[in-house]
């Protein structure tokens, strides 16, 4: 009995499980776990895809866009492929722009040569911006203003619609330039800026533009408005109608003074790729123009101006005092100025 009793308290209280149970329970746990880290494994791998990805392809953009263009070694500093924060350049993006800044002294064409250059389909030339003083007021505004317009960020009316080949402005060099030359020549080699030296041999023929332009500011001479460029020639006429009075004591010294400020300009700059042209010989000679577009790496155009030039014929139809101004130049080196004639 007892042995039963035995028999029975072990065969109650013993349970056997099966023997695979226990392992058929660690593999399922293990299939489980398994199953999850494979999960969570391929959500972190995706996320993390996902921005390498978008990572990736921002540098590629930044860095290198486009393919190489086919140029020599002298001119990648030149090329360039902005970026605009404004807009997209979309089919644009790799064609390649090259900086260009104008630089001048006021009636001296630039204002007719600027508009020669923007009558190029791929170029645009943004004006006189830094007329404006607050933009020059310090190095860092004006190369703020400098990294706007290169940028192709600059809005104005020589935007384009097509793809810019060449961007730039027109800068006199009383508007910052001469101030700042150092920093600005740093500037453009480092940016790979190309300079256009646009002056006027005859500087008598300037003065001239320089006092009518002045006394219509306040005279307003065409219907109570003033025009520093006319697209007429009537409105030229009128303009020309006015003859001022040159003061002969101090014209020799300050035709020295320009002389000297453009030779200055010339020196200062001389170490930025550069081109020097004269207002009369783009006038005479229209292939200028072509070499021109040669500098700026732009497929050839025959430009046109819309501009009407205002101060036609002799020196001696627009100088009221003439024989004070003969007599103070004749024999001297500025003799020269006194024959000036331009037919267009």
């Amino acid at each position: 009995m007892a042995d039963d009793l035995c028999f029975f308290t072990k065969d109650s209280f013993v349970l056997k499980s099966p023997k695979k149970s226990p392992l058929v329970l660690r593999m399922v746990v293990l299939l489980f776990v398994m199953v999850c880290g494979v999960y969570i494994c391929s959500i972190c791998l995706r996320q993390i895809s996902t921005g390498s990805t978008a990572d990736f392809l921002n540098i590629g953009v930044i860095q290198k866009p486009c393919p190489e263009p086919n140029i020599e070694p002298w001119e990648i500093p030149y090329v360039h492929y902005p970026n605009p924060k404004t807009y997209s350049r979309a089919e644009c993006a790799c064609n390649p722009v090259r900086y260009f800044a104008i630089m001048s002294m006021q009636r001296s064409g630039s204002g007719w040569f600027e508009t020669l250059l923007n009558n190029h389909t791929n170029i645009s030339s943004n004006g006189e911006i830094f007329s404006v003083k607050v933009r020059r007021s310090n190095v860092t505004t004006i190369f703020e203003t400098l990294d706007k317009i290169y940028n192709l960020d600059w809005l104005s009316s020589a935007s384009k619609n097509e793809c810019t080949a060449a961007v730039g402005l027109k800068w006199m060099l009383n508007q910052g330039l001469m101030q700042h030359h150092k920093e600005i020549v740093e500037y453009f080699n480092t940016r790979g800026v190309s300079v256009i030296f646009l002056f006027r041999r005859n500087l008598l023929r300037r003065m001239i533009s320089i006092l009518a332009n002045s006394y219509d500011r306040d005279a307003k001479l065409l219907n109570g408005t003033h025009k520093s460029h006319v697209h007429s020639p009537h409105e030229a006429e009128i303009l020309a109608s006015y003859k001022p009075v040159i003061n002969a004591t101090l014209l020799i010294p300050n035709l020295r003074q320009v002389e000297e400020t453009t030779k200055k300009a010339l020196d200062y700059f001389k170490s930025t790729r550069h081109i020097i042209l004269y207002y009369e010989d783009v006038v005479k000679n229209r292939t200028k123009l072509l070499e021109v577009q040669e500098f700026l790496n732009v497929p050839r155009r025959e430009l046109r101006s819309r501009q009407v030039k205002i101060h036609k014929g002799s020196s001696f139809n627009h100088i009221q005092n003439w024989d004070a101004v003969y007599k103070a130049l004749n024999g001297t080196q500025y003799e020269s100025y006194l024959h000036g004639d331009y037919r267009k």
